[in-house]
């Protein structure tokens, strides 16, 4: 969410498990009184964040960006590391998204990501894929591996091709300067639209070692499953058996990035990929594993925080919204539901202008082809109804208009037609989110 805010580091304790994610207060034009007590609060924050055992991380200005601007990443294992992906589903998809797919069917290790930000080296043709693929061969050349053990993303403009020059003098850079600690450059080298970066973190109990998750995330706009404008790279020092981890990526990304949309559009680039290199050396974990579904419950919590923080990121959004559908036909039918009602841009204008109109949300679950009767459709502005049985409550107009004034408020929907149920998270659309892409 585009506000002034203090960035946190909050810890949850759970059974075995403590989480730790750094995200921007939502209270609008209120900085904590944390903040003013460090003249570097980010600074400070992220300085208490480190990459699990065994990765290294770094980010630079490679001059990609005009500005200066940090635009070149990379994550780095000291021993190859079992890997999952999951891709974009848009058919147009740029170079980086097939050369991964690529690696990730011949190899199942990898060594490190690489990734530059400001291009995205989509739509670039055959001289996009050879520069794809000589980011990797760069990158495996200075780390002694092969080609296929390197992962490639770009994110930023579609159409001109990449600098190669600069590119391959950033990676020797980047590996040059990569640490455990350089989590803060990382994630900012990542960003495009973002204001801010985003990382989550959670620490697990496993054979009593503690195993360590870490996660990164951009994204603010052209945000729509199947997946969205957004990067995610995910390491554990945890060992998990491919397979594994990649059934467990699936389930998370389905659980988290794939329930989020800010304007309805899918990227050609979105790219999600998950390193284990077991460096705690625990018993490799699979889904028969007694202690699978701890590892997978803070997979999923790092999934869901960094999909939440992309929302709230939204390009010029000031609301956070979630919109729940339940008593749909199916599952299937609830989310048809909630991504009409989520991504109906007359209602993302309507909650920006503060505006409860309800109309707006029949229309969008009417028209979704989930099954719909009219007349047992009841909606509630958190819990204020304002439709009842597809007609208007008695509620009050200024009732529903305290709700839509909140920076963050849900939209109920009761299809009364079975037991399907879903949930999508999105924010409004306002005037800023027309100059940030108007330009």
């Amino acid at each position: 969410m585009r506000t002034s805010g203090a960035v946190a580091l909050v810890e949850c304790g759970l059974k075995n498990a403590t989480f730790r994610s750094v995200f921007v207060f939502q209270s609008l034009g209120h900085i904590s009184k944390l903040q003013t007590q460090f003249k570097n609060w980010d600074s400070y924050m992220y300085s208490n964040i480190h990459m699990p055992k065994g990765f290294k991380c770094a980010g630079i200005a490679a001059g990609i960006k005009s500005g200066g601007s940090k635009d070149m990443a990379l994550i780095l294992s000291d021993e190859p590391a079992a890997v999952a992906g999951v891709f974009t589903q848009n058919q147009v998809c740029a170079a980086p998204v097939k050369v991964c797919r690529e690696h990730l069917l011949q190899q199942g290790m990898a060594r490190a990501i690489v990734m530059n930000s400001g291009i995205a080296n989509a739509c670039t043709g055959s001289k996009g894929m050879v520069a794809a693929k000589d980011m990797a061969a760069e990158t495996a050349k200075l780390l002694g591996c092969e080609p296929q053990e390197i992962f490639v993303c770009s994110t930023g403009k579609i159409g001109p091709q990449l600098p190669l020059d600069k590119i391959v003098s950033g990676i020797g850079t980047l590996v040059d300067a990569a640490q455990a600690g350089n989590v803060q450059e990382t994630a900012e080298a990542m960003m495009t639209t973002d204001t801010r970066p985003k990382v989550s973190v959670a620490e697990v109990q496993l054979e009593g070692r503690t195993v360590k998750i870490v996660g990164f995330a951009k994204g603010a706009g052209m945000i729509e499953p199947n997946m969205a404008t957004m990067l995610s790279f995910i390491a554990t020092d945890a060992a998990v058996e491919q397979p594994a981890l990649q059934a467990a990526l699936k389930k998370a990304v389905d659980a988290s990035f794939n329930r989020i949309s800010i304007d309805g559009d899918q990227s050609t680039n979105d790219t999600v990929l998950a390193f284990a290199n077991g460096a705690v050396k625990n018993k490799p974990l699979s889904e028969d594993s007694t202690e699978w579904k701890v590892f997978f419950q803070a997979l999923k919590k790092v999934c869901f925080e960094l999909a939440m923080m992309i929302v709230h990121d939204g390009e010029g959004a000031d609301k956070f919204v979630t919109v729940n559908v339940k008593g749909a036909a199916s599952d299937a039918d609830a989310e048809l539901a909630a991504r009409a009602v989520a991504n109906s841009m007359l209602n993302k204008t309507a909650w920006a202008g503060r505006h409860p109109d309800w109309g707006r949300v029949m229309d969008s679950i009417g028209y979704s082809k989930a099954r719909v009767v009219e007349e047992q459709v009841d909606i509630f502005y958190d819990n204020t109804q304002a439709v009842s049985g597809g007609c208007q409550s008695g509620v009050s107009q200024e009732e529903l208009i305290k709700v839509v004034s909140q920076t963050d408020f849900a939209i109920n929907i009761n299809l009364h037609l079975g037991e399907g149920k879903s949930t999508v998270y999105t924010c409004n659309c306002t005037e800023e989110y027309v100059r940030i892409n108007g330009i």
